[in-house]
């Protein structure tokens, strides 16, 4: 009976050393048992106490086996926040091999995203996963809420009061009694839906250097690789003159502030606008007019073809 008891828990010992050989898939709530009778899940092994961010290596421990990331360790001045026991610069290998082994769902799997990573490219993907949720694209940077399209046009309708339009042509008119009273502000943001989707323009004050400049831009509600399916104009004249802009919509991934600060919309200067207005130029009036339409590609001769919508 020995002989045998021996004999069947050798091959259990070898598998035992190979282990670091394969890829091991656990779902984000497996557990890890021990003689306690607390269970543990791998993703709060892999948490940090202090930040409570996802450990990446160096995973640094103290000599009880309390673990966290090197970035709080130099917070908590290398002293344990668990025991408060000096933490020296004892790395946690066994759970970074762990760590290295896992694949889990990404965190935006409720919204769509079906796909594993393994732990260490994890929050690579997140960073950039098409099924993460979009911030509210009104300008003011106090607002922080997200979330999918149909949530944020209702936001933007309720909760920001802005003006929504049916058709892919626009023709806006913009006041202002004192022009000279130029801000860092925002004067207008109204959104379009034509071809299924959101466009929202933008038309705003701000000094580019020193100089007073008005600037009309179009964002489009959804990711880069959609926005590059669209192309639209902007327009603004008076006096015979005319000042036209063509280009595509910027996805609302990029912040209103990085779409402004690299001037890819309409800039008008003021003493341009100021021409366009007429009268005594005193009064700011300027008449901004665009139209959105969808490239697609003709299947005959390979060359592309407006497809350009009306008024619904």
């Amino acid at each position: 009976m020995e002989s045998s008891s021996i004999r069947e828990s050798i091959p259990s010992m070898e598998l035992m050393g190979e282990v670091e050989h394969y890829h091991l898939h656990f779902p984000a709530n497996t557990k890890i048992h021990n003689n306690s009778p607390s269970t543990t899940t791998i993703e709060e092994l892999l948490e940090c106490p202090v930040c409570t961010n996802s450990m990446y290596p160096p995973i640094h421990q103290c000599q009880n086996g309390h673990t966290l990331c090197s970035t709080c360790k130099i917070k908590v001045h290398n002293r344990c926040p668990t025991c408060r026991e000096e933490l020296g610069d004892i790395r946690s290998l066994a759970l970074e091999k762990v760590a290295e082994s896992l694949e889990l769902p990404c965190k935006y799997c409720s919204l769509g995203c079906m796909e594993l990573f393994p732990y260490y490219c994890k929050i690579k993907h997140e960073a950039v996963c098409n099924f993460r949720p979009y911030n509210c694209p009104y300008a003011s940077s106090d607002c922080c809420i997200v979330g999918d399209i149909s949530f944020l046009i209702a936001h933007l309708r309720n909760d920001h009061k802005v003006d929504m339009h049916s058709g892919c042509t626009f023709n806006h008119r913009y006041v202002k009694s004192d022009p000279r009273e130029v801000e860092n502000a925002t004067w207008m943001l109204t959104v379009f839906h034509c071809f299924g989707q959101y466009f929202c323009l933008h038309f705003e004050a701000f000094h580019l250097g020193m100089a007073p400049v008005y600037m009309a831009f179009l964002r489009f509600m959804g990711d880069e690789r959609e926005a590059s399916n669209y192309c639209c104009s902007l327009e603004v004249g008076g006096n015979r003159r005319k000042l036209i802009w063509e280009g595509s919509p910027r996805s609302i991934r990029d912040s209103h502030k990085k779409v402004r600060d690299s001037h890819d919309g309409l800039i008008v200067q003021r003493s341009l606008a100021l021409y366009f207005s007429g009268g005594d130029r005193k009064e700011l009036k300027l008449r901004i007019t665009g139209r959105i339409w969808k490239e697609q590609q003709n299947p005959e001769g390979g060359a592309f073809i407006s497809n350009i919508c009306s008024y619904a």
